[in-house]
């Protein structure tokens, strides 16, 4: 990992400031510590409440589904689908993360299956899951198609995919999120790296988001629902 970071830094050094390489680098092996101390903090970094649109959309899951949460962080969404009754993994790079998820599980009375694992190396399977959760689960455009390619394989003949990450347009609100355009997502790009699947609902929209200190605010978000034929 020194050696990486050394020639990673090098290679910036002789790079304009606004190479993407750079900003990766830095945001993913320079900071890969990151969320870790984030969830080392006191409390919750997004509460403990599910997001909006996941909780307006749980009702459209088959009771006892097989549900995958994807960068699940401290569990609030993993929970809120085991408080429903299916059967939930949680992963998350962050063993810091994953270990308050089992805490929080353990506290609210529900059992859920979490698991530290890089999504680059995670094995979605095929043909495996009735949903896959993506909440704000932001990543670098190679890895985020990768990772979006893998879920649509990984899903069964009419599993669901429920879907809310910042647009770029989030960059004017400043109210969460990663600091590039590159990491956020759009419909119309959704639609293109999701292909396989069918759109029941999608949209562009701003609203109120208000998930713990790190996401507080009025923001401007992409909403999917999609369903694999």
């Amino acid at each position: 990992k020194a050696t990486v970071q050394i020639v990673g830094v090098a290679i910036c050094r002789l790079q304009a400031s606004s190479n993407l390489f750079c900003f990766f680098f830095k945001y993913i092996v320079l900071n890969s510590d990151m969320w870790d101390q984030r969830y080392s903090e006191d409390g919750f970094a997004y509460g403990t409440n599910p997001n909006d649109f996941l909780a307006s959309q749980a009702k459209k899951l088959s009771p006892n589904s097989k549900v995958l949460c994807l960068a699940e962080g401290e569990g609030r969404n993993a929970i809120f689908l085991a408080k429903l009754g299916h059967e939930v993994m949680g992963i998350d790079s962050s063993s810091v993360g994953i270990a308050k998820a089992h805490k929080l599980a353990e506290s609210e009375g529900v059992s859920i299956e979490a698991q530290v694992t890089d999504l680059k190396d995670f094995d979605f399977g095929e043909n495996k899951w009735d949903a896959i959760v993506s909440i704000f689960a932001h990543l670098p455009p190679p890895l985020r198609k990768s990772v979006h390619e893998r879920a649509v394989k990984g899903l069964k003949s009419g599993g669901v995919l429920i879907l809310e990450a910042y647009t770029p347009k989030q960059l004017e609100y400043k109210t969460g999120g990663p600091p590039v355009a590159e990491m956020m997502m759009t419909l119309d790009g959704l639609m293109s790296e999701l292909e396989g699947l069918d759109f029941e609902f999608g949209r562009e929209l701003e609203r109120n988001v208000v998930e713990g200190k790190y996401h507080t605010g009025k923001a401007y978000t992409v909403q999917v629902f999609a369903r694999k034929s």
